[in-house]
């Protein structure tokens, strides 16, 4: 696992820019649907809608 952290920030609208860097190492595609939720105080997890849908129809946690 790379884990190069980035700083990023949030605008004013709300939108946070991911480096590409970020998503290659997660293996993200340009255009691909993602899910987000809130994981905790601080913790913002993103996964790809496919899979996340699938956990959640097998009865496993996001």
């Amino acid at each position: 696992m790379i884990r190069s952290p980035s700083e990023v920030t949030v605008g004013a609208d709300g939108l946070v820019a991911l480096p590409m860097s970020i998503l290659a190492e997660a293996g993200i595609n340009l255009g691909e649907t993602l899910l987000a939720f809130s994981d905790g105080d601080g913790q913002i997890v993103l996964r790809r809608l496919e899979e996340a849908v699938s956990d959640l129809i097998s009865g496993r946690p996001l």
